[in-house]
């Protein structure tokens, strides 16, 4: 059995990351990794992306819909990190030679105009901080074999970090009811999935305020000009090979995202998490 740390847990997943490779839960074998430990792991890890390039653009939450938490036997949201290497352009397919077991959720995106530091943010406060609200959706992937997992393996796993894609168009928070805000999944044309803003916490702001208590907890804070993914409304769907998924939102538009060419290597296994 092998005797894991914060260390060798940050650079083995890293690795599975860049070699296309999943892995059991480091639970099974070092159950003292919990939700502190999990995110000093994703905050080095995140040190080791920034120092080979990448930029920190934001912030996306996990597991804010009740449908998500029971699928993955996680009964918490957490906070994790966005850089520009997972940033997908509108139209282009699923980087399928860079993910595992990819899936992907639709998500209201919060562009932010001023800082929000907690701890003690609200609903309120938290939206007036917001500068816009768009479209999005969030392929998600897993270092962990059929998406099986502890919170703190989770966690440290950066959130089941992949790619996400971002709607051109964007809406005032004064111009759309998130609450109502209605989204229909399909895949190749097949109605998968119904949901709304008020499955993300209730309201997609109670997710951001989430966000931003639990990074004061971290001395962090949400900074301006950065991208918020407030969590999927509701479960993902499986994304292969050829496969085509769209998003269509009542106010927000649309989103389509194919399944792009097959890549060699990983296994393609079913589960969900983001």
């Amino acid at each position: 059995m092998a005797q894991w740390d914060e260390q060798s847990v940050g650079e083995e997943l890293l690795a599975c990351e860049a070699e296309r490779r999943d892995r059991e839960p480091f639970t099974d074998e070092w159950p003292e990794l919990d939700v502190d430990t999990g995110y000093r792991i994703q905050d080095a890890t995140l040190a080791k992306r920034l120092a080979r390039g990448e930029k920190l653009i934001g912030v996306k939450l996990g597991l804010t819909s009740e449908a998500k938490q029971k699928r993955m036997g996680v009964y918490a949201p957490f906070v994790a990190w966005l850089t520009d290497a997972m940033v997908l352009e509108p139209g282009q397919p699923v980087p399928q030679d860079k993910l595992i077991h990819p899936r992907i959720e639709p998500e209201i995106v919060f562009t932010m105009k001023d800082r929000l530091s907690g701890p003690g943010v609200t609903r309120d406060s938290a939206m007036a901080a917001v500068g816009s609200i768009s479209r999005g959706a969030e392929i998600i992937d897993s270092r962990y074999k059929d998406f099986r997992f502890k919170a703190g393996d989770v966690i440290a796993d950066n959130a089941s970090s992949g790619a996400f894609v971002v709607g051109a168009d964007e809406v005032s928070p004064d111009d759309i009811d998130l609450v109502n805000e209605k989204v229909e999944v399909y895949t190749d044309g097949e109605l998968v999935y119904t949901g709304t803003g008020a499955d993300v916490q209730g309201h997609p702001g109670e997710a951001l305020a989430l966000a931003a208590n639990d990074l004061a907890r971290r001395g962090l804070a949400i900074e301006p000009g950065w991208i918020v993914l407030t969590g999927g409304i509701t479960d993902a769907v499986f994304a292969p090979p050829g496969g085509r998924t769209e998003a269509k939102f009542s106010t927000l538009g649309e989103i389509t995202i194919d399944g792009g060419e097959p890549a060699d290597g990983a296994g393609q296994q079913d589960g969900a998490a983001g």
